[in-house]
This record gives C-alpha cells, structure tokens and sequence, in this order.
C-alpha cells in the first residue's frame, strides 16, 4: 500500500499548534509531551486557539470514550456535529472524506495515522466530513469531544457510506477479509447514492 500519509509540515502550520489538511475544516492539533521517569504530561489543545481558526465557536458538550481491538473498522461516518479527536492509547489509521455537497474538495480524502505509532496530538472534524477508525495497534483507546449532546442532536442529518465506496476507493491497512466491521458499516449506501446531482446520472 502506497497511502501517503498526512504530515505536519511547516508550510501548514497556522498556529502555534495547529496544522491544516487538504480538506477545508480538518485540522491537526500538535501536543507537546512532557515525559520522564514517572510517565507523561500532554496537552490535548486549546479550544481558545482552535476557535480562532473556525468560523464557529466550538463548545464541548459531550465527552465520549470508546475501545476497539486489532482490524476493528469503523466508518465512514459524518454525524451531525463537530468533534475534536484524540488516541490515548493504541495506534488508529484514519481515513477522513469531504461528503459536504457544496464543497470544492467533495470526494477528497486525507489519511492521517494517529497514536503511539503515529502522529501525537488530536484531529478536528467538522461537520460533513465522514471518517472512520482502523486499529493498527491495540487496544486503542479513542476520546471525542463533540459540540451536541447525542440525545440531542438532528439524526436525520447523520450521514454514512460505505468503507469499500467505488468512487472513493479508500486505501486500507487491512484487507477487506480481515476486518471486524458492524452490519451497519456492511451494509452503508455508496456516496453515489446519497448525493446522485455530485456523480450525474
């Protein structure tokens, strides 16, 4: 697999700590670790720094924390709601997908490894861009940060599709055969169907 990568690399840094991707409204928060004898101290990041390069104030109202183990996938997933991501344990492949309609970059997608054998830090999703978790080292422990409360938010407006779309032809880790997929995910619409006026009939 020849998947490049996503890199923190100077010429995207518009922060002190954050880096933008190829996709408008996916950043990458980088974390200053402190480490030693006794473990380690990291700053998951600033809102404060973060709203000052949305065009939105993000407010935390929901905390979630969920375990996956070895070639558990997870995707391709857009809730409606803007979440700030971390790893504190394990290693996570993600890939993430502009399914926004109006977008110029729709369709585009951008990989970013995460954890301890990846990058250090936290990623930033807006709303309408899907992604989704591939374990690469377990177990990995994953942390959101969302701006809804999930009794609360427009389901109706979630959208998913699916890992294996044709027209996206999403590059994975593990192959197919081997992953651990819920039905749902098994059973997610191609991007084609849910947007028909992007592809033409």
């Amino acid at each position: 697999m020849s998947t490049t990568l996503f890199q923190p690399i100077s010429e995207n840094k518009i922060t002190e700590h954050i880096y933008k991707t190829g996709i408008p409204g996916l950043f990458f928060l980088e974390n200053k670790v402190c480490d030693d004898e006794r473990g380690f101290f990291r700053e998951v990041g600033h809102t404060p720094e973060l709203n000052a390069v949305l065009d939105f104030e993000f407010e935390i109202k929901q905390i979630n924390h969920a375990r996956s183990y070895k070639k558990v996938v997870r995707g391709m997933h857009a809730e409606y709601w803007n979440k700030l991501i971390t790893v504190t344990q394990g290693t996570i492949y993600s890939a993430f997908v502009d399914i926004r309609p109006d977008s110029e970059t729709f369709g585009k997608v951008e990989y970013i490894q995460l954890g301890e054998n990846g990058l250090k830090g936290a990623i930033f999703i807006s709303k309408g861009i899907a992604n989704s978790v591939c374990v690469v080292d377990d177990p990995v422990d994953y942390l959101y940060f969302v701006d809804a409360l999930y009794k609360d938010r427009d389901v109706t407006k979630d959208k998913e599709f699916s890992l294996f779309d044709p027209d996206v032809k999403i590059e994975w880790p593990v192959p197919k055969e081997q992953m651990v997929i819920s039905e749902r995910d098994q059973n997610a619409p191609s991007l084609r169907t849910l947007f028909p006026d992007r592809f033409g009939r």
